[in-house]
């Protein structure tokens, strides 16, 4: 299957500690906005999304790139040195990339001057992944851990996995656990295994917490 993605090389000293941000077409639009800093309204952005998302990954690449400065973890940051560093990057006309990493309602500074200046900002949201890029994110996590997955386990794994972005990362830390556990393949009676623990959240015949 044709799949629409591609990755993103962060552009960092050594090709050894290169990363890389897998994208497809439900970040596209996110890529896009980042790309367009220089049109956002009073040049700040807040970049929110769900946890494993790469969030911080992509400020990275944003500030590395030389397209801005940004902040992560912005909405934990205390209120004034946030302030101050809107000011900052207005005086320097910077474009400022505020990273919002807390999932729970809105961001609501009890700063006045800073939450208006939020509610001016433009808003990026990383949304949850589509089929093509839920899969390329499989595969990456799969790689990067030295695990090979062929298709027919991708096949058989894409219509039964959770569509979010930490499930597929925990999927395969799954997987590749009980792949070195049983010193096997992986199969795809290993992957409804894993399935099966990530859901029920057995292990070892103990009830363990989600991960998710």
């Amino acid at each position: 299957m044709a799949q629409n993605t591609s990755q993103i090389a962060l552009p960092l000293r050594t090709a050894a500690s290169a990363e890389t941000i897998v994208t497809g077409p439900s970040l596209a639009p996110v890529i896009a906005a980042l790309g367009a800093a220089r049109d956002w309204p009073f040049r700040a952005a807040v970049l929110t999304g769900p946890p494993r998302s790469g969030k911080s990954l992509i400020a990275r690449w944003f500030v590395q790139s030389g397209m801005g400065d940004a902040l992560d973890d912005a909405d934990s940051l205390p209120e004034d040195a946030v302030f101050h560093r809107w000011n900052r990057a207005q005086a320097e006309d910077r474009a400022l990339l505020m990273v919002r990493n807390g999932t729970a309602g809105a961001w609501r500074p009890a700063l006045p001057d800073l939450a208006s200046r939020l509610g001016a900002a433009l808003l990026i949201e990383i949304g949850a992944p589509d089929d093509a890029l839920l899969r390329a994110l499989i595969a990456d996590h799969a790689a990067r851990r030295g695990l090979a997955l062929g298709e027919g386990v991708l096949d058989y794994l894409m219509p039964r996995i959770e569509r979010s972005h930490a499930a597929a990362e925990a999927t395969v830390e799954t997987i590749d656990r009980l792949s070195l556990e049983r010193k096997a393949a992986v199969t795809i009676s290993l992957v409804r295994d894993a399935l099966t623990e990530r859901v029920h959240g057995v292990h070892g015949g103990e009830l363990q917490p989600r991960l998710l």
